[in-house]
């Protein structure tokens, strides 16, 4: 059997970061492969740091959903060099999905997220993000890191059409292929079987608020007119002053399943929310480059969902339109995934 070392950032109070890194998994488990998440640790970035009751319950719940994820036994750190053990024992090192390509997070940007630890033939990646829509600027490092590393690259698939851009600015390849998010490839009932409802749920209508930057202040009063007339509490994961700021990624499937509706800026709620079927709306960052979004566009744009955006007004009534497409359109794409990974992994 051969084996297969994930290489995603760690984050352990990121929702999408957790539930990609375990579908990552099980897509390639499914593949028959032997599967292992390598724990890249960032400068500084050692240890989440909270201070809050709702900030330390959060922790322990991400801690309580690794237990879903097999972790290799070394530690890859940014300033370090890589374990011999995790230079030798993969037949590939997997690299996504998520923003693991972000050159603008110094934190973790060095020439290890692209696998340089491993010989090029061993570097593959799977629906990995750059998070922004542009290439570094010329005749810097990251420029000349970039550029290296992806053209010694195996194979390569990402995320966002701007990801396919960049690769090609970058190197000329063609061969760049556009997949969907890991999350989208495991069903309903594949996340159903590992969701928790959270213990301080004492409503069960509700509409979720997820937001991870500041958005349109005109869409809060919405939202709590529709919460006034639907009789349905208003949760928000983000705020860090909110009760519910203490779920885990398990409570955060529950609450995105069983939503009235979703009012979010996040790639990754947007994903969950269509597989659940659930009503939602994206409200555009104010404060975001356009590069951010485009994640979201290329989500949006592929499943024909456009009218999720928010424009000054929130129409329940077209949130709520059936979504079939949305499922004949996603069996299409996951068969580009399996495609990729069974010409990739011979």
């Amino acid at each position: 059997m051969k084996s297969v070392g994930i290489l995603t950032i760690f984050n352990e109070f990121n929702f999408g970061n957790r539930l990609q890194n375990y579908a990552v998994q099980e897509v390639l488990r499914r593949q028959g492969l032997e599967v292992e998440t390598i724990k890249y640790i960032g400068l500084n970035d050692r240890k989440p740091k909270t201070d809050t009751r709702e900030g330390i319950e959060r922790l322990e719940r991400f801690k309580e959903f690794n237990q879903y994820i097999r972790f290799a036994d070394e530690i890859l750190y940014v300033e370090h060099e890589a374990p011999q053990k995790l230079m030798d024992d993969y037949d590939y090192v997997v690299i996504g999905s998520d923003q693991i390509w972000n050159f603008t997070f110094d934190k973790i940007f060095c020439d290890k997220i692209f696998g340089s630890f491993v010989p090029k033939e061993k570097r593959i990646s799977l629906s990995a993000s750059f998070g922004v829509n542009y290439v570094p600027k010329r005749e810097t490092e990251t420029y000349t890191i970039c550029k290296k590393y992806l053209q010694e690259m195996k194979s390569i698939s990402v995320r966002e059409e701007a990801g396919v851009k960049i690769v090609k600015e970058l190197t000329g390849r063609e061969d760049v292929e556009l997949l969907i998010d890991p999350t989208m490839m495991l069903d309903r009932t594949d996340w159903e079987k590992i969701m928790k409802r959270p213990k301080n749920l004492k409503q069960d209508r509700f509409i979720l608020k997820s937001f991870l930057g500041n958005t349109h202040g005109g869409c809060y009063e919405q939202l709590k007119k529709i919460a006034e007339e639907q009789e349905c509490d208003i949760i928000d994961v983000s705020d860090s002053n909110s009760p519910f700021y203490n779920v885990g990624p398990a409570e955060f499937l529950y609450l995105e399943k069983n939503a009235y509706l979703i009012a979010t800026d996040s790639f990754h709620s947007c994903v969950f929310a269509m597989l659940f079927s659930t009503p939602f709306v994206v409200i555009e960052r104010e404060d975001e480059e356009e590069s951010m979004h485009s994640r979201i566009e290329t989500l949006l744009g592929k499943f024909q969902l456009h009218n999720r955006i928010y424009d000054r007004e929130i129409d329940m009534e077209k949130l709520q339109e059936g979504s079939q497409h949305v499922f004949s359109i996603l069996e299409k794409e996951r068969n580009k995934v399996i495609q990729f990974l069974d010409k990739t992994l011979l």
